[in-house]
């Protein structure tokens, strides 16, 4: 009789292995920056006794980055996406920000304590090539793609050009504010919850998009 239960014994050390693999780079990443980690350090920390683990179970640093963020993005987006259809005709400015910001700060909260994403991810955009692999990435989920784009129905008197450097500036708020509340949990200081994280950002980022245009912007055609 033929044992049909091998194949499914592999598969599911392969993925125990690629999911430790990944637990730990994020870790890493977060703690020490994506340069100064190297492959091998991520399958030791992964508890892996082949030092090429890394490269064989996902290639190289830049697939591994890429297969974190994409871990991660489908469960933002999948709350991203309950909150779309949860947004009525009379949505304002204020409900598509949160429309942006809550479905990671939710994920982020789902995560525990200590979390390693949101620094992780704060990590990997300062890097000079792989942070336009991870926001190319993003980019690409409808879900995000169609929350910019009420946002921007919100904002027709914002110039195209102020709009998208508001929109970077909206990104490094985010990021950098998750990771110091991620951080601020995992050392046990004093700070508020996930849910005041989010309203605290949400505020923010209205303000951003709503403040006034000054400089050489100011008087262009809308």
């Amino acid at each position: 009789m033929t044992d049909t239960s091998t194949p499914l014994k592999v598969n599911a050390r392969a993925l125990a292995t690629r999911e430790s693999i990944l637990a730990a780079a994020e870790r890493l990443f977060a703690e020490r920056g994506v340069e100064a980690v190297s492959n091998r350090q991520i399958s030791e920390a992964a508890g892996q006794g082949n030092n090429t683990a890394v490269g064989y179970h996902f290639g190289t640093k830049t697939d591994l980055v890429r297969a974190l963020v994409r871990e991660h993005q489908s469960g933002v987006e999948e709350i991203r996406r309950a909150m779309l259809e949860d947004l009525g005709a009379g949505a304002d400015l204020r409900d598509w920000v949160t429309c942006m910001v809550k479905p990671f700060t939710d994920h982020l909260g789902a995560l525990g304590v200590p979390g390693w994403y949101a620094r992780c991810v704060a990590q990997i955009v300062a890097h000079p090539l792989l942070r336009d692999v991870m926001i190319e990435d993003a980019l690409t989920a409808p879900e995000l793609h169609a929350t910019a784009a009420g946002i921007t129905r919100m904002l027709p008197d914002l110039p195209p050009a102020v709009r998208a450097s508001r929109f970077d500036m909206v990104r490094t708020l985010v990021l950098h504010t998750c990771a110091e509340q991620e951080r601020a949990l995992a050392s046990g200081a004093e700070a508020g919850t996930w849910d005041d994280t989010a309203s605290a950002i949400v505020d923010a980022i209205v303000g951003l998009l709503r403040a006034p245009v000054s400089g050489p912007d100011a008087g262009l055609d809308r």
